[in-house]
């Protein structure tokens, strides 16, 4: 059987019962597990990585279902066509123009600041292809939001998506991205490692 840990009382919450069945038997036949936990934060921006595969969003959706937390996340606009995008909506998913970014860390910042609870997930390299420095928007959003960084992590040669840890962030912007890379050294995605 599949552990999924229990969401800590400030968590946001999304689905029921059954979409959480769905979730841990979409774990159980690919044969994942989840190691960690979320923070007590009721609020916090958390980025997921290595992600070097589309089947990473498989895996992210049915961990953020299985364990009934609600996730705010964001995917290129072309995703959100049709039935498709329906679901991605449903699911926490926001379409984001890649070609017009402007706005998107203010917007961004608002919406955290406004929510009483909110995760909100995105992969810092913001593609799929190894890139030598991860994007800095994630840290930008957590500052002006003043919220933590929460890591979490796929290591696909065991077939493990990690929670944690939570990280506070200085002033120091560079010192803080080394900090969390380093983190992440350890962890194998589908096509790639992190580093």
């Amino acid at each position: 059987m599949t552990r999924v840990p229990a969401l800590p009382p400030q968590a946001p919450r999304q689905g029921g019962r059954v979409s959480r069945w769905f979730g841990r038997s979409v774990l159980r036949l690919g044969g994942w597990t989840i190691e960690g936990d979320f923070p007590a934060d009721p609020r916090v921006v958390v980025i997921a990585a290595p992600h070097s595969s589309a089947w990473d969003a498989i895996w992210g959706l049915a961990a953020k279902l299985a364990m009934g937390v609600d996730i705010t996340f964001i995917a290129k606009a072309e995703l959100f066509r049709g039935p498709v995008g329906w679901l991605l909506r449903k699911l926490g998913g926001v379409p984001v123009d890649r070609s017009a970014p402007g706005g998107l860390v203010d917007q961004t910042v608002e919406k955290i600041r406004a929510a009483e609870r909110m995760y909100f997930v995105l992969a810092p390299e913001g593609t799929r292809k190894r890139v030598d420095a991860w994007k800095t928007g994630f840290w930008k959003i957590a500052r002006r939001a003043d919220v933590p960084v929460f890591c979490a992590w796929f290591h696909y040669p065991t077939r493990t998506i990690g929670l944690g840890p939570r990280v506070e962030l200085s002033d120091d912007q560079a010192a803080d991205m080394a900090r969390i890379r380093e983190i992440y050294r350890p962890h194998i995605g589908k096509n790639r490692d992190t580093l």
